[in-house]
């Protein structure tokens, strides 16, 4: 059904992205499909390429606008956090010291998932000694977390709004010879496997990659002339000590996603790898 699908990575720039989405508003696409980089910054561009009445349909982080025909993400945000706030509610003895890495501000989901962990942990007789920004970046990473364990002399929890640089953290106790404390991660299997590893306490709260896929049907839908949900919105589930092992993929790459939602299709694994 699909003559031609043409993708650009804009590299986590804002410029860039919003050049190629102007780019393709121009190239008579038949419809155009983008996860936003940033919610505020890409508003104008989306708006912009609404108007050129291509269909657009936003999926993974939103905009501050109702003009995509449809927006596509899992439960979202909200959810993600919570799941991991309340696990270290229950697992870190009250009075213990939580620290939260951060990867950026003003991302929707990302802020959504700060504001409902902040929530619960405001709630709790935890205490959140830090709340860091890492860029992503897992140099960095280690070097906030050996900040805080020599400074704090304790760190009980380990709160993450995304799990890129999880093991980085990890390694950062290990380094120092301390004790690794409960955990939050994602759904990377280099995360997944140091979990079962180093049997750790932890859990892994998802934004599942499989959401990829339904932009793709949707966009199929609206040209079919088919109604699609304004907003569709996708299952969430998480991982945890009693299903870690049914996500474990020790053939996949040390970031692969657990729930790419690939499994099924024509050539898997070797496209993947």
């Amino acid at each position: 059904e699909i003559t031609k699908f043409t993708v650009l990575d804009a590299e986590a720039k804002d410029d860039k992205q919003i050049s190629d989405i102007q780019s393709f508003a121009s190239q008579g696409c038949s419809a155009l499909v983008v996860s936003p980089n940033t919610t505020a910054t890409l508003t104008p561009a989306i708006e912009a390429a609404c108007r050129t009445n291509v269909p657009v349909i936003v999926f993974d982080r939103g905009v501050n606008s109702t003009c995509p025909v449809t927006f596509v993400h899992p439960i979202g945000g909200f959810a993600f956090g919570a799941d991991g706030a309340e696990f270290l509610k229950e697992k870190v003895k009250p009075g213990g010291k939580v620290l939260a890495l951060r990867i950026l501000p003003g991302v929707d989901v990302l802020e959504q998932r700060w504001a409902a962990a902040d929530e619960i942990f405001a709630g709790s007789e935890l205490k959140v000694v830090g709340v860091e920004f890492t860029d992503g970046d897992a140099a960095k990473t280690k070097t906030i977390v050996n900040d805080y364990i020599q400074r704090e002399g304790q760190i009980d929890g380990v709160w993450m709004d995304a799990g890129a640089t999880a093991v980085a953290a990890v390694e950062a106790f290990q380094d120092a010879g301390v004790p690794i404390p409960p955990f939050v991660g994602e759904d990377q299997q280099d995360f997944l496997r140091m979990w079962a590893e180093q049997k750790m306490t932890a859990v892994a709260p998802t934004y599942p990659t499989y959401q990829w896929r339904t932009p793709v049907i949707a966009a199929l839908k609206i040209l079919n002339g088919q109604q699609v949900p304004k907003e569709w919105v996708l299952p969430q589930p998480k991982v945890t000590q009693d299903n870690l092992q049914s996500f474990l993929k020790q053939d996949m790459p040390p970031l692969h996603y657990a729930m790419c939602g690939c499994e099924s299709m024509a050539g898997y694994p070797a496209p993947w790898k």
